[in-house]
């Protein structure tokens, strides 16, 4: 039976003390975070869904609203950083998230919260469990003052993974191009790592040793980007400037070997084809990760040294766990559902797959019904689905 759903405005407005504002607009120390309560008309149920992404905006997205319809309460949380992230700082992501957690408890009255840990939502999901559980942060990666530990983060009740990636930092690892030599010029490149060449050195299937050569080249160029960012922060807090920053283009995040040779990672996706269209030309669009950054959000989101590991995260975490891989993903290739589930050390989570579906169900009612029908199973299965 398909809920009706009243979709009611969730906007958190709160204070914080902060050295620089690195957001746009806004009064003085305060900081927005719009979000909307996706209630199912009539509903007894007494659990709610936060479904949360970096700087994504999920109201509209099919999981989330398929959710509703399927009569259990959905939050879908924006945080600080809506449609860009171009200076997120990870760990002030979790701050917001923690407001939403504690709103659905205490002003909505929930008495269960479980996160759902939709595509980049998966590794933010497990990064605010693994802390809300273990508090150790007071910092972020560039040293700056953020006490997550003080926040008193409250833990969820339960974390979903769903056609998620293990994280910003890694994926970005995963998908950067390796070809580019020179920041400033991104058609200065290597001809034998140019995958989007007339004429590349390889062709798929591509060669054992080349993807260890590739790969080896992209963990390369990203520990190249965090020298320079590293320099410059130093160079700017020796200047007499410690909270002065520097915003920069990365070219070149999509050119991951997975998308142009199916045999790695397997799965039933479209060759030469990735979430966005085209690889090649999402390669150097101005919309996809990573492409303008500030020097603090670099560290925080894309570098060797964020956080917001999942797997890594996931050993904190010990309330019962959910992991759904889509065998159509276009975005989170297998690896990336695999690596999440052995994360989990104090729990064992529940795996399945929805088999042909793709990253964001567009089309595939009948995948996003069986998804959906998984999650309510897990839900039941672990008491997590309270009703009044």
């Amino acid at each position: 039976m398909r809920a009706e759903i009243e979709r009611r405005p969730v906007t958190l407005i709160f204070q914080e003390k902060s050295a620089f504002k690195e957001t746009y607009g806004g009064g003085g120390d305060y900081v927005l975070c719009e979000g909307q309560h996706l209630k199912p008309v009539g509903s007894p149920v007494k659990t709610v869904v936060l479904f949360m992404h970096p700087t994504g905006v999920m109201n509209y997205l099919p999981m989330p609203t398929a959710l509703a319809h399927a009569g259990i309460p959905v939050m879908t949380c924006g945080s600080r950083y809506p449609h860009n992230d171009t200076a997120l700082i990870m760990e002030k992501v979790l701050l917001d998230l923690g407001r939403y957690v504690r709103h659905a408890r205490e002003v909505l009255g929930y008495e269960k919260v479980v996160l759902g840990g939709w595509s980049g939502g998966g590794s933010l999901s497990l990064f605010y469990q693994s802390q809300a559980e273990r508090p150790t942060l007071t910092d972020t990666p560039a040293g700056d003052p953020v006490d997550v530990v003080g926040a008193k983060l409250q833990p969820a009740d339960g974390v979903m993974q769903l056609a998620a990636h293990v994280s910003r930092a890694i994926t970005l690892s995963e998908w950067i191009d390796p070809a580019i030599r020179n920041e400033l010029d991104p058609y200065d490149r290597d001809p034998a790592l140019d995958i989007y060449a007339e004429r590349p050195a390889y062709a798929p299937p591509y060669p054992a040793a080349f993807q260890e050569t590739y790969r080896a080249a992209q963990k390369a160029r990203i520990a190249r980007i965090t020298a320079e960012v590293d320099q410059r922060l130093a160079d700017l807090r020796k200047s007499g400037q410690p909270t002065a920053e520097h915003a920069f283009v990365v070219h070149g995040t999509m050119a991951d070997l997975r998308w142009l040779d199916p045999t790695i990672d397997a799965n039933d996706r479209r060759p030469n084809w990735c979430y966005m269209g085209d690889p090649r030309q999402v390669n150097m669009s101005p919309a996809h990760l990573a492409r303008y950054c500030s020097l603090r959000s670099w560290l925080s989101q894309w570098s060797e040294r964020s956080r917001a590991d999942g797997p890594a995260c996931a050993a904190d975490i010990s309330v019962p766990a959910l992991v759904i891989e889509n065998t159509a993903d276009d975005a989170c290739t297998p690896s990336h559902a695999t690596r999440i589930a052995a994360g989990f050390k104090k729990v064992t989570p529940e795996f399945h797959r929805v088999v042909g579906a793709t990253h964001y169900y567009m089309g595939q009612n009948d995948k996003l019904a069986e998804a959906i029908g998984l999650v309510r199973g897990w839900l039941e299965r672990t008491g997590l689905l309270v009703e009044r």
